[in-house]
């Protein structure tokens, strides 16, 4: 079922995304040629860029639920639903917005976010767990913003809300049929959008911006992270080097077909464009849908006006239904779906079509951390023309275009080179067989599911700066694609493709003593300003003067808001190291040769890099591995 169903509420407000941008660039993870100026806000000296004094806080803010829908339509004016507000915990620590790697900054996720529907005094109705995950389909949203920021960027989340906890739902119809639902797979199905992020420090809403979404019941069995459903496939723009631009004006959407209630749901949220950053939907004309049909020639399925009642760039009509529309469809109407590709067009200028082959395959799960020797499952579904397809052949190749090593360049006179990304090829492998030597294959079940298991080696110091402490691990990208090329029929999603960070083996000494770790905690000093304001990471007695509450955070499960480092990129075998050692500080401490204070400023002002180097998710898609020059 998922969020794009007949029961669902959209909900509207601000979401606030306090990232330290410190650890955005590559080469600050050099502790010794780390400075201090590196860990301000960005000037004309080497610096931290836009917003270094981040804590990393993912926030709803003023987030009110918009509308609700039920099977028969929507929900009485009287529900008491309409009236309720979607929090976030009001217990513990706010939730994490984290990116997997300084090289991979494209699949920022969300850790140890709560989700609640309270009524209008506070009191809680529903609560669920965020299930770990990273946006997708990042896009150049706001078409009349400049470039170089992040401002003008929108993107989606999907996943699924666990641990359910209900309140007193009595006086809401909505959410008794919701938890209804619920009760079946233990879980719902939520997606949200988000636009127009501030970066203005000056602003009281800095960091901020519109979220947009829905929530809605989800299925045994489907997977949590995607829609099995018709997808629309957009084209970038030629020459683009910076956020995706969609071709013909509209990005990545998704549609759901119903025979049993004879409609299509379709999801706009994420693919209509904007004037200037979190407004109004821009005007792309009147959006029909139609199919290819028997004969080649277009069967409408129905019109989303651009004006007037109802109509896409209408008041608030955008946070009202977070983007989703509904379409009945008539029977002649629902056999021209069955085998044939959508398109929505609009203006001129304006169209999206599915693949002729009406086919598409994604991870489930795109983001991976692994260990040297450990297995992931990576779960890919393959679709066509809306439902699963079994018997599918999908094959997987090493694809790092995305990832996005530092290049120095004219005008970035401090801006210091990166390490190389994907190497050695031969650290991902399916079975003994390396990934870059032989492409796997997997075949599709009954659900159009298949699992590649996938095992990885230890990729050493892959980015270590000399004979210096560097970046751990290694980031890698493996792109699945099918078999059969006639499946494969049209523009491929740049995004589509599912990241790893492969951790470097770690051993430290019998005991462990401060020699051993204090590179790591010289690091996360160097790299995370905001926790100077408690102690010194770098510092030994500052270290050992709070192991309490270091041995609490680093012991607690990665979807504790609370967990350190916020980052998620602590290798396992270095939190074992160190809670080893945070249990018994008073071995020597060592000489950390590869651990120094930070370097003074240089005295002499140097020029501002570009708008695009200040840290951001723009910078990361300028640095992208395509784009350089071999």
């Amino acid at each position: 079922m998922s969020y794009l169903n007949a029961l669902r509420l959209h909900f509207a407000g601000q979401f606030q995304a306090n990232v330290s941008t410190v650890n955005n660039d590559p080469a600050h993870f050099h502790n010794r040629t780390f400075k201090s100026s590196y860990q301000d806000m960005q000037g004309t000296q080497p610096n931290g860029w836009f917003n270094p004094q981040g804590d990393a806080a993912f926030r709803l803010l003023g987030c009110k639920v918009t509308s609700a829908s039920m099977p028969s339509g929507p929900v009485a004016s009287g529900d008491a639903v309409l009236q309720c507000l979607v929090m976030d915990s009001d217990s513990r620590a706010p939730a994490k917005l984290v990116d997997l790697d300084s090289e991979q900054q494209l699949v920022s996720e969300i850790w140890g976010l709560q989700v609640r529907i309270t009524d209008n005094q506070g009191q809680t109705l529903l609560s669920g767990d965020f299930e770990p995950m990273a946006f997708i389909d990042i896009w150049f949203r706001a078409q009349s913003a400049p470039p170089g920021s992040d401002t003008p960027a929108g993107a989606m989340w999907q996943s699924v809300l666990r641990s359910l906890k209900w309140g007193d739902i009595g006086h809401s119809q909505f959410l008794k049929a919701l938890k209804k639902e619920a009760d079946a797979s233990g879980t719902l199905s939520i997606k949200f959008n988000l636009d127009g992020i501030n970066m203005d420090f000056t602003s009281p809403d800095f960091m901020c911006g519109r979220i947009v979404g829905t929530i809605g019941p989800a299925s045994i069995g489907e997977p949590a992270h995607l829609v099995i459903g018709r997808q629309f496939m957009a084209a970038n723009t030629p020459g683009n080097q910076s956020f995706f631009q969609p071709q013909n004006g509209l990005n990545f959407c998704v549609a759901r077909i119903d025979p049993t209630a004879k409609c299509v749901f379709l999801d706009l949220g994420n693919a209509l464009p904007t004037d200037t950053p979190g407004s109004g939907v821009a005007n792309l004309g009147d959006l029909v849908l139609s199919a290819a049909g028997p004969t080649g020639a277009a069967v409408p399925l129905g019109t989303i006006p651009a004006s007037g009642a109802g109509g896409y760039t209408a008041g608030n009509w955008y946070e009202t239904t977070a983007g989703i529309v509904v379409l009945p469809l008539s029977d002649s109407q629902l056999q021209a779906t069955s085998a044939h590709p959508l398109t929505i067009s609009g203006n001129a200028q304006t169209r999206i079509s599915e693949w002729k082959s009406g086919a598409f395959v994604r991870a489930d799960t795109y983001v991976y951390r692994m260990s040297p020797g450990e297995t992931a499952s990576i779960a890919v579904y393959a679709m066509q023309w809306g439902k699963a397809l079994a018997n599918a052949t999908v094959s997987f190749q090493l694809d790092p275009s995305q990832l996005q090593p530092t290049q120095v360049g004219p005008g970035q006179p401090y801006v210091e080179n990166g390490p190389p990304v994907a190497t050695p090829k031969d650290i991902l492998k399916v079975g003994h067989d390396p990934i870059s030597s032989k492409h796997p294959t997997v075949v599709t079940d009954a659900h159009g599911k298949a699992i590649l298991k996938v095992t990885a080696g230890d990729p050493k110091k892959a980015r270590w700066f000399g004979a210096d402490f560097g970046i751990d691990g290694q980031v890698y990208g493996l792109r699945p694609a099918f078999a059969e090329a006639s499946l494969n029929s049209g523009p491929v999603n740049d995004g589509n493709f599912v990241s790893f960070l492969v951790w470097s083996g770690f051993s430290a000494g019998t005991p462990v003593t401060w020699h051993d770790l204090a590179p790591v905690f010289q690091q996360y000093a160097n790299l995370y300003p905001v926790m100077n304001r408690f102690l010194d990471l770098g510092n030994y007695d500052s270290v050992v003067e709070n192991a309490g509450f270091l041995s609490l955070a680093f012991g607690l499960n990665l979807e504790d808001p609370n967990a350190m480092p916020v980052t998620r990129d602590l290798s396992p075998a270095k939190r074992k190291a160190i809670l080893s050692w945070l249990a018994d500080p008073a071995h020597p401490k060592g000489q950390a040769v590869a651990a120094v204070a930070a370097a003074p400023s240089p005295a002499t002002p140097q020029p501002q890099v570009a708008a695009a180097m200040h840290g951001g998710k723009a910078a990361a898609m300028s640095r992208r591995l395509v784009l350089q020059s071999p």
